[in-house]
């Protein structure tokens, strides 16, 4: 290797879109044969790219994502045997049964060339379908109601961001382009980015990302960042003026004493 190629490229950002999550389906009669009686559900938590092949029946996984990702861990409940599962080649994903929903730490390990960090993302297991809203009335889907429904699907869009990469780094992500997300909607959401009450959080099949939900993410981003900025500006003016109320009190305070 050139050692140019192990300079890093000052100012410049690269990024690759990712998904983490998880789906879920009812275990069927025959299947609870031969597992453990408490278990009613088969999951899969994965981490993939975040568009969709076309017709695929997969939330995401158009792209492979190894030609940059080295190694991908899966910290599930202790309760599990091997607990760690550690994926050195694709698809990067667990698959189990169980009945407990529970907290999964995800590590992504880059390749040891890029010279980046490991990162770690957290997903809270999701195996019961989201509640189902009808005006005051809240209803918990039965386990046939649910088996009806189809997969309970549960997954954040997130976007890995390279500041500053090496040249070598940075030509390799280049050559490989991300899948362009799909502009308009062609399948239902994802669950979790659904309003629980309408009918599009009920909706069973195959959810995919697309364009317009990276954009909208982005608007909530940035009314979150105007949000914080407002409150700081505030609270940043109200200890101003604890301080010189402070400062009046203690005036009037050293002058009392004298």
């Amino acid at each position: 290797m050139a050692n140019n190629d192990r300079v890093r490229v000052r100012g410049v950002t690269i990024h690759r879109p990712i998904i983490y999550g998880n789906t879920a389906t009812v275990l069927t009669e025959k299947e609870k044969e031969t597992l453990p009686t408490d278990h009613t559900h088969r999951w899969t938590v994965a981490v993939r790219s975040a568009a969709s092949a076309p017709d695929s029946d997969i939330v995401g996984g158009a792209d492979d994502l190894s030609y940059f990702i080295k190694r991908v861990t899966f910290k599930l409940h202790e309760t599990y045997p091997n607990p760690n599962r550690v994926l050195d080649k694709p698809p990067f994903e667990v698959t189990e049964t169980g009945w407990g929903e529970f907290e999964i730490a995800i590590k992504i390990l880059f390749l040891s060339d890029s010279g980046e960090k490991t990162m770690t993302f957290y997903h809270h297991l999701k195996l019961h379908p989201w509640t189902l809203v009808t005006g005051p009335d809240v209803e918990i889907p039965t386990p046939e109601v649910a088996a009806k429904l189809g997969p309970v699907h549960s997954w954040q869009y997130d976007e890995i961001v390279f500041n500053d990469p090496f040249q070598s780094f940075l030509n390799l992500l280049t050559a490989h382009p991300p899948t362009s997300l799909p502009k308009i909607k062609r399948r239902p959401v994802p669950f979790h980015t659904a309003d629980p009450s309408s009918l599009e959080a009920s909706k069973g099949g195959v959810p995919e990302f697309q364009q317009e939900m990276e954009k909208e993410e982005g608007e909530r981003l940035e009314k979150a960042l105007k949000t914080i900025i407002e409150d700081t500006h505030k609270w940043r003016n109200k200890l101003i003026e604890c301080e010189k109320e402070a400062n009046r009190l203690k005036k009037d305070l050293d002058a009392f004493q004298s």
